[in-house]
């Protein structure tokens, strides 16, 4: 798939990982439109790239069905999600467990649902990232780890309704399979281990590889182009692996 002057939508992509998206495309030549909640950020995300910024709560139907309308993607990619609450699994309460529910899982299912029913052109391309939690679980953070898992499986439903519906869409899984330093999640996810652990920040992030967003966003966008994500379903990216096959 040739990226450029594709029209890609990135939500949550105003920061990390999905600001790192956001960069890779835009070097790309794509036409990118950010959605992000922040106006704020999305003010000063717009003079730094050349993208269209829609400030809106990713987990709407009603904003998933309008932004879709208005932009006809030629691809998604659903990148909303909260950041996980870091506690023990016997002190943790059922408002930070569902956390990531009510905010990843809801996100990307109305964006699935918005891109089935409007429906995106055929041969349109809708991307949910994951986490490598969800292959592996995180007993800090496993109602996270759950969301996750539960993101792929929103994408396997959709991919089996558009074939049985012949609308022609694709509906894949991204995997980033390590914690990454100066990003919401990443840097919640490192501190919690850290202070379980008893190590410094720093020690506990230099378990990882080193990857940064705008990286990993080059490793997704290069993927993208390469393959338009047709020989698999769900892809793993990790610094000192690359891309690997999932499933």
């Amino acid at each position: 798939m040739d990226l450029d002057g594709k029209r890609i939508v990135v939500v949550g992509g105003s920061r990390g990982l999905g600001f790192g998206m956001a960069e890779a495309f835009v070097a790309r030549a794509a036409k990118v439109t950010v959605v992000a909640r922040d106006a704020t950020t999305l003010q000063a995300l717009g003079e730094q790239l050349a993208v269209t910024t829609v400030s809106a709560d990713a987990t709407s139907i009603d904003a998933a069905n309008r932004i879709m309308s208005e932009t006809r993607p030629d691809v998604v990619i659903m990148n909303a999600g909260a950041e996980p609450p870091m506690e023990r699994i016997d002190r943790v309460s059922w408002e930070a467990f569902t956390t990531n529910w009510n905010v990843d899982v809801k996100a990307a299912l109305h964006w699935v649902q918005a891109a089935l029913t409007l429906p995106m052109a055929s041969g349109g391309l809708v991307v949910l990232v994951s986490s490598g939690a969800a292959v592996q679980g995180s007993p800090l953070s496993g109602g996270y780890a759950g969301a996750k898992r539960a993101q792929w499986f929103i994408a396997k439903y959709a991919e089996g309704l558009s074939t049985q519906l012949g609308l022609g869409l694709r509906f894949r899984v991204i995997v980033p399979r390590q914690m990454f330093t100066g990003t919401g999640v990443g840097n919640a996810g490192i501190s919690g281990y850290a202070a379980a652990a008893g190590r410094t920040y720093a020690e506990q992030a230099a378990t990882w590889p080193d990857m940064t967003p705008r990286g990993f966003g080059d490793t997704v966008a290069e993927l993208i182009g390469k393959t338009a994500l047709e020989e698999a379903m769900i892809y793993a990216v990790r610094g000192d692996t690359g891309v690997t096959v999932i499933e």
